[in-house]
């Protein structure tokens, strides 16, 4: 079993700003021109992120409506002459490309996930006007047809797709941060261990384990995950990730490799996410970097860990929620 490792991950996590600079750095300012910028300098650029927060945002609740560059240049207040470059300058891929991308997304999660869903039912969702041109464009962006992804996603190219080069930000609004006291919780767990890319992998594998043995059923039972590492500072070969849900009773011997553990009792500091899976590490970061320091606090020797309110394919990305457990002492 690993290490326990929170005080790790805390001590990972105030590196995180110089890793997100490393990662942006093609639209990030040298540092040693951050550390003259002004204020009103630092404001003004807050701002402009601000303001193409709110376009992802909006692109994200609106994926099955027109998108139009008025409409979308209109949401931020800029220019619609200039708003394919800006957008383009900002995110490292055109407006298009990425709203594209969005579609696939969605798609690829109820291709793998929902193996009863028709694909040209699939496609037509997705905006497409036929299931030969959705195979097209699914091709071109993963290297799969639609049909070879569902039979065997290859993940790691996958992902190497979502990989935009927008510039992280710290979280300026106050999150609502309570402590609780939790009880034990029994689960099964599947270890994924290795490239955080390909832990679809790892989730199709659980998933499939969940229903062939009805032991944990996603309705009626509670999904974990526990985050052992942070991938944005952890080699990839050394990334750790528990997928859990909730049992009555310890796990039989399987073929997928479900153990048994336990999510310990104890105190802990809980905030509610809004929004996709991937954006999680926002409000992890407000809790280590903001509320923690502030809150005069210690930490537990257990790792953040998450309750998944909702799950995909289930729910559309932009309406998750998700509650984040910081073990106190």
């Amino acid at each position: 079993m690993p290490k326990p490792a929170s005080n790790r991950f805390f001590r990972l996590f105030r590196a995180i700003e110089g890793c997100f600079r490393n990662l942006c750095q093609d639209s990030r300012l040298p540092l040693w021109q951050e550390d003259a910028m002004t204020s009103e300098d630092r404001s003004k650029k807050e701002d402009y992120a601000r303001r193409f927060e709110r376009v992802l945002d909006y692109i994200d609740k609106n994926l099955d409506s027109p998108l139009a560059v008025e409409t979308l240049s209109g949401v931020a207040n800029f220019s619609k002459y200039h708003f394919h470059r800006q957008f383009a300058n900002y995110c490292g891929i055109n407006v298009g490309r990425y709203i594209q991308l969005m579609k696939l997304k969605r798609a690829s999660y109820r291709l793998a996930f929902n193996p009863e869903e028709r694909i040209t039912d699939i496609a037509l969702d997705a905006g497409f006007e036929n299931p030969e041109s959705f195979s097209r464009a699914f091709k071109n962006a993963f290297g799969q047809t639609p049909r070879e992804f569902r039979r065997e996603p290859a993940w790691d190219d996958w992902s190497s797709q979502y990989r935009f080069a927008i510039p992280k930000r710290e979280r300026v609004k106050e999150m609502q941060v309570n402590i609780v006291n939790v009880e034990p919780t029994l689960v099964a767990a599947l270890e994924h261990r290795g490239d955080p890319a390909l832990l679809n992998q790892s989730v199709q594998r659980f998933i499939d384990w969940r229903k062939s043995t009805g032991l944990s059923p996603k309705d009626s039972s509670k999904t974990f995950g526990i985050a052992y590492d942070d991938p944005n500072i952890t080699a990839p070969d050394e990334f750790r990730f528990d997928l859990c849900g909730s049992v009555t009773e310890p796990v039989p011997e399987n073929r997928q490799g479900v153990l048994t553990k336990t999510i310990p009792a104890g105190r802990c500091a809980v905030v509610r996410h809004d929004g996709s899976h991937d954006k999680i590490g926002e409000a992890v970061y407000y809790l280590y970097r903001e509320w923690l320091p502030r809150s005069g606090e210690a930490l537990r020797d257990f790792p953040v860990y998450f309750h998944y309110l909702t799950l995909t394919p289930d729910t559309p990305e932009q309406e998750h929620k998700t509650d984040i457990y910081l073990p106190l002492r």
